[in-house]
């Protein structure tokens, strides 16, 4: 019992920090070229780069519904990719809890 209190104290404050550098943090994130922007505009073929599909998607350019840099809507982006994040997370942990544990139980059935 006392484990699962503190694996489950672990995971919200982990959950906590991570909700607060999505929502604190990132609107002041370095506005600067990445490195592979920056070897495009070294190398002189940035200009040629074309849109992806998602580049007109509701979190285009790490924003959400508002015009570039507004400081809530990166905010906002940050917060639905931490709750994006953790449910993927939480459900492959589900399914390898489940997974192992009809192991277990097929394995206990064959012993005699």
């Amino acid at each position: 019992m006392k484990r699962q209190t503190s694996l489950r104290a672990f995971v919200i404050a982990g959950l906590l920090v991570a909700v607060a550098l999505a929502t604190l943090v990132s609107p002041w994130a370095n506005s600067n070229p990445d490195g592979l922007e920056r070897v495009a505009m070294d190398e002189g073929f940035a200009g040629q780069a074309t849109d992806h599909a998602l580049a007109s998607g509701p979190a285009a350019d790490y924003q959400i519904g508002v015009s570039s840099g507004e400081a809530w809507g990166t905010a906002a982006a940050g917060l639905v990719g931490v709750a994006v994040t953790f449910c993927v997370g939480a459900g492959l942990v589900a399914m390898a809890r489940r997974r192992r544990s009809s192991h277990t139980r097929r394995s206990d059935a064959m012993v005699p």
